[in-house]
């Protein structure tokens, strides 16, 4: 074997065993929408309430309650998106089965022209198509992939959604509260956790996207900063007001 040959075959090789990150398995998304939203909704909850001069029972309370109101909340809509998402994707993938049931020719050749709109030849786009449409099974999921662009084997799960978004929210919602379980009368001490765990759980995305490490922490902790800095000033006029 010669030196061009192994250089071929060593990159073909990698290139047909490399392997890819789970990008459709409905956990990455709630998990970090979750922590971010627990950690950015209850500090800025808590900002709100300190805000208004109350004191340390009702901080630690309303923490405690955004916490679990907040969990929950994001577990059930979670599911439920999720759910109905897939709901849709079966009633369609449903609609294109009897498509290819009732109408098997015009299928095929309706898969023929999208691989002829994407380059493919002619006589290669028609032979593929019909090949692929020998197999009932295999033509509805090759439709799936196609037109709607749905793996009709991956789908995500709702219950990995619910439970993905209950435990990280109510990780990032405890953060800014842990001070004040710990006895510290201070919201700075509150606001330093919440900024450590902004920027932290920011810069773990990083390592699921392309971004930098320090690009998607800043700009977790800069949004997250605002809201607060927002809840914070309304609860200080509220409460003032109230006063």
């Amino acid at each position: 074997m010669n030196a061009d040959h192994a250089a071929r075959s060593a990159t073909g090789s990698a290139e047909i065993h490399h392997e890819h990150r789970d990008v459709t398995g409905g956990w990455l998304r709630p998990a970090v929408f979750g922590v971010m939203d627990g950690l950015v909704s209850n500090f800025a909850l808590i900002a709100g309430v300190a805000g208004g001069n109350v004191g340390q029972r009702t901080i630690v309370l309303t923490g405690l309650a955004g916490l679990v109101a907040g969990a929950i909340s994001m577990a059930t809509g979670e599911y439920t998106s999720v759910a109905s998402q897939r709901e849709l994707a079966h009633a369609e993938i449903a609609v294109e089965q009897r498509e290819i049931r009732a109408r098997p020719e015009a299928e095929m050749r309706e898969l023929a022209l999208m691989y002829e709109r994407r380059g493919v030849d002619k006589e290669i786009a028609w032979a593929v198509a019909e090949q692929l449409s020998r197999d009932p099974d295999q033509a509805w999921r090759v439709h799936a992939r196609e037109e709607l662009g749905l793996d009709p084997d991956d789908l995500p799960s709702p219950w990995t959604a619910a439970f993905s978004s209950f435990v990280s929210f109510t990780i990032g919602a405890f953060l800014p509260l842990l001070p004040y379980l710990l006895g510290l009368h201070s919201l700075v001490a509150a606001g330093l956790v919440a900024v450590t765990g902004l920027f932290t759980a920011g810069a773990i995305v990083s390592g699921y996207t392309s971004r930098t490490w320090w690009y998607s922490g800043g700009r977790q902790l800069l949004l997250g900063m605002l809201a607060a800095s927002a809840t914070f000033g309304v609860g200080h006029l509220v409460g003032t007001g109230l006063s």
